[in-house]
């Protein structure tokens, strides 16, 4: 059964990226060896060097890591338990769980770590969970946790994917834009340049552009964000800035990188990274379907294979309406301990 109780104060704990802090010295509390009836073996506290901190709790020595972030996206949405006519009652109750971080990762959390206790108390042992700051904002505490050379044969990271697991993920690609304009008086834009226009002129390429398909990911896909251009309604703007966000597949990755960096008139591009598009593990007898979103698994190096699967859904992450099924999130606990089983007992079926 999920710890209905541990999984509403984690809800309760605004960890927002940068403020994972918070949630990670509770964890270090509630979670420490000797507080909970499991066999804990260690639990270490990471350092990730920007005043948040990576978590790292094992069971002998690990050849199965569960892992997920502790992290979620903005703005801090409080937990509300509701039964399936949707009235309100005590956590032990729900059959719904609603609030930030619900399906995107800490229902992951809650999962994962029942399932530790369940290995534990069945005398398995050679498991561990890892628990990542800065996942939502560039993988800053699994980046850190690879420099530590721990390595293991097997990774399952847990994000929202209907129980599924991820055969594939897209990639991804990040660009700062910056357009250069010339400010003059509206009334006479002829002798002026609008960022705005430019802008606007580059979005209407980028719609045409035809960008190769992938027979697994389907269409590339992308997004503006922090866009800014301060100017008066009656001056042409002189600048504006965004951000573009792209999901690529094997198809389009290298192409959208030489698309990007052509050289255009009063454009700069200066390229943020990203990650290209992977293959995961799928075992026999799970489901399984590729997914759209990026994850830590790029950047947690020194595991020899990686799966990602978990509770919750995709279409609700990241939305005020985010939520969890109680059933999911115990449906995900049956199937991580079924995978740490499936894995020792050497039944990997295909990278």
């Amino acid at each position: 059964m999920i710890d209905s109780e541990l999984f509403k104060e984690i809800l309760s704990i605004d960890s927002t990226t940068g403020k994972e802090r918070a949630l990670s010295d509770f964890l270090a509390e509630r979670l420490a060896p000797g507080v909970m009836p499991v066999n804990c073996g260690k639990l270490r506290r990471l350092e990730v060097g920007d005043g948040t901190e990576n978590l790292f709790l094992s069971w002998g020595r690990p050849e199965v890591v569960f892992c997920t972030h502790m992290d979620t996206v903005p703005p801090y949405i409080p937990p509300s338990f509701v039964r399936e006519d949707g009235s309100l009652c005590p956590p032990e109750e729900a059959f719904e769980v609603r609030g930030r971080g619900s399906c995107d990762a800490k229902g992951q959390i809650v999962a994962m770590w029942s399932a530790c206790r369940r290995l534990a108390a069945e005398g398995c042992c050679n498991f561990g969970l890892l628990l990542l700051s800065g996942e939502e904002t560039g993988s800053w505490g699994a980046k850190a946790f690879a420099k530590t050379g721990f390595s293991a044969p097997f990774l399952i990271i847990g994000e929202p994917t209907e129980n599924k697991m991820a055969s594939a993920s897209k990639g991804t690609k990040s660009f700062d834009l910056h357009f250069s304009g010339e400010a003059f008086h509206s009334g006479y834009p002829e002798y002026g340049v609008s960022a705005v226009e430019l802008f606007v002129d580059f979005m209407e390429d980028l719609r045409a552009l035809e960008i190769p398909e992938d027979e697994v990911f389907g269409k590339t896909t992308w997004n503006v964000g922090l866009l800014r251009s301060d100017n008066p309604q009656n001056i042409l703007s002189p600048s504006l800035d965004c951000r573009i966000y792209f999901r690529t597949t094997k198809a389009s990755d290298a192409f959208i990188s030489e698309w990007m960096t052509h050289p255009r008139e009063r454009m700069q591009v200066t390229p943020r990274g990203g990650d290209a598009p992977a293959r995961y593990v799928t075992l026999d007898g799970f489901d399984s379907a590729p997914v759209s979103f990026g994850s830590d698994a790029p950047h947690l190096t020194g595991f020899g294979h990686k799966i990602i699967c978990g509770p919750g859904t995709i279409r609700v992450a990241h939305r005020p309406d985010e939520s969890v099924l109680v059933a999911d999130l115990e449906k995900a606990s049956d199937l991580y301990v079924k995978m740490y089983k499936a894995l020792t007992g050497n039944n990997l079926s295909h990278q």
